[in-house]
C-alpha cells in the first residue's frame, strides 16, 4: 500500500514559514505588523493571524495587544552571526517606485547578497507623518537593522535618525541643518545647467515645472534653477517656479494655465519622467509642437523616455553606481562612525534628445539673442 501524502494546508503552510523565519533569526524580537507580513508571504491578514495564533498556542511568539508579536525565544536560533541586515525604508510599495528607483533597490540587493548580506524593504505611511517618532522608534526595535537607507524622507524622519544615532544613509539629500551620510545626484548643479542650456539657446522665458518640494532634492533643484536664471538677467531673462499637484490632473491643469496666459515661456524644465508625459500630452493637445513651439527639459531619467517622439532632452546617471556608492557607505557605518559623515553626489550628463531648440526667430550670438529678418 502506498503511503498516504499529507496535504498541508495554506495556515500549516504559513505556520512553517513563520518557523524558518524565526529560526533564521529573521526577527530577534518583534516580528514586522500583519500588513508587512501579510504582503511579504502574499496572504491574507485573516489567514496570516490564524497561523500567528497557532504559532502563540506552541508558545513560538507572544501577541501583545497594541503592541505586535513578539518573538518568546521558543524557536532554536540558527542565525549566521556574521550576516548583516539592511533595512530600506520607504513610504511606498517597491511596486510603486519609479523604475530607475526600482533599478538601484534590485542593484543594491544583489551587491549585498554577494557578501551574505540582506536587503529588508521596509514601507508605511506612518513613518511619514508629521510626527514619525513613535513609529520609528517601534520600527528600529522589532526589525534590528544594522544599518537604515532612507528613501524619500521627510526633514522630520532625517532628525529623529540623527538625534537617536542610528546608522543611515540617505538615499537623497539631506534637509538643511541636517548632517547624515547621503548619496544623491547632483540636483542644484543639474538644475542650473538646465537653465543655463536652454537660455544660451535663445529662450527668455522660462519655467520649472515641480510639485510642492518636499524633499531636499526638490528644494536644491529650486535653488539651482533660480541661479541659473540669475546669469542671464541682463539679458532680459524671466524664470519662475511653478507648483503644480502631484497627480495628473493637477499637472494638467497647471500647464494649460501656464501656456494660455499673457506671457507663456518658451522652453520648460521639468521635474520628474512622469509629469514629463503629462506636460508632453497636454502640449500636443494644446497645439504646441515641440521643439518648435516649446522646449523641454526632463530633470529625471526613465528608460521609458526613450520611446517618446521627439525623445526628451533628460539628465541621466547610472543606478548601478547609486547603489554601489549605497553599498559602501551602509558597510563602513556598520563598521565605524566616522567623524564627518559621507555625503556623495553624482553629476548625471544632459542627454539632449531633440526636445531642444531655440526659440523661432531668434538668432543667438554669445548667449544674447537677436531678433532675425
Amino acid at each position: 500500500m502506498r503511503p498516504r501524502l499529507q496535504r498541508l494546508s495554506l495556515i500549516d503552510q504559513l505556520c512553517a514559514a513563520l518557523r524558518d523565519g524565526l529560526a533564521r533569526g529573521d526577527w530577534p524580537d518583534w516580528l514586522p505588523s500583519e500588513l508587512r507580513l501579510s504582503a511579504d508571504l502574499r496572504v491574507g491578514r485573516n489567514s496570516l493571524r490564524a497561523a500567528l495564533r497557532r504559532l502563540a498556542d506552541e508558545g513560538a511568539v507572544e501577541i501583545v495587544p497594541s503592541q505586535g508579536t513578539r518573538n518568546a525565544g521558543r524557536v532554536s536560533h540558527q542565525q549566521d552571526p556574521d550576516r548583516e541586515v539592511f533595512g530600506l525604508l520607504s513610504p511606498i510599495t517597491l511596486e510603486q517606485l519609479r523604475p530607475r528607483q526600482a533599478l538601484w533597490v534590485d542593484e543594491l540587493r544583489g551587491l549585498l547578497s554577494e557578501t551574505g548580506e540582506v536587503l529588508r524593504f521596509v514601507h508605511g505611511p506612518q513613518f511619514f507623518r508629521s510626527n514619525p517618532s513613535p513609529a520609528l522608534q517601534r520600527l528600529v526595535s522589532h526589525e534590528r537593522c544594522g544599518c537604515w537607507i532612507l528613501v524619500r524622507s521627510t526633514k522630520a524622519i532625517q532628525l529623529w535618525f540623527a538625534r537617536n544615532r542610528v546608522p543611515c544613509v540617505i538615499a537623497g539629500s539631506c534637509h538643511q541643518g541636517v548632517d547624515l551620510p547621503s548619496v544623491d545626484l547632483d540636483y542644484r548643479a543639474m538644475c542650473q545647467h538646465a537653465a543655463t542650456t536652454l537660455l544660451q539657446l535663445g529662450h527668455r522665458r522660462i519655467a520649472f515645472l515641480t510639485q510642492v518640494a518636499d524633499a531636499a532634492g526638490d528644494l536644491h533643484s529650486e535653488t539651482g534653477f533660480m541661479e541659473g536664471v540669475q546669469g542671464f538677467l541682463r539679458a532680459g531673462a524671466e524664470g519662475r517656479v511653478v507648483h503644480h499637484e502631484p497627480e495628473r490632473q493637477g499637472v494638467a491643469q497647471c500647464v494649460r494655465r501656464l501656456m494660455q496666459g499673457a506671457r507663456p515661456p518658451t522652453a520648460l524644465l521639468i521635474n520628474q519622467s512622469y509629469h514629463y508625459l503629462t506636460v508632453f500630452s497636454v502640449l500636443v493637445q494644446m497645439g504646441r509642437r515641440i521643439p518648435q513651439d516649446v522646449s523641454l527639459i526632463c530633470r529625471d531619467e526613465d528608460r521609458f523616455l526613450a520611446f517618446l517622439d521627439p525623445e526628451p532632452a533628460r539628465y541621466v546617471e547610472d543606478p548601478h553606481q547609486f547603489a554601489r556608492r549605497l553599498a559602501r557607505i551602509a558597510a563602513m557605518l556598520i563598521r565605524e562612525r566616522p567623524a564627518k559623515p559621507p555625503q556623495m553626489q553624482i553629476m548625471p550628463r544632459l542627454l539632449r534628445g531633440s526636445s531642444i531648440a531655440r526659440p523661432a526667430g531668434e538668432q543667438v550670438k554669445d548667449g544674447i539673442p537677436g531678433r532675425t529678418g
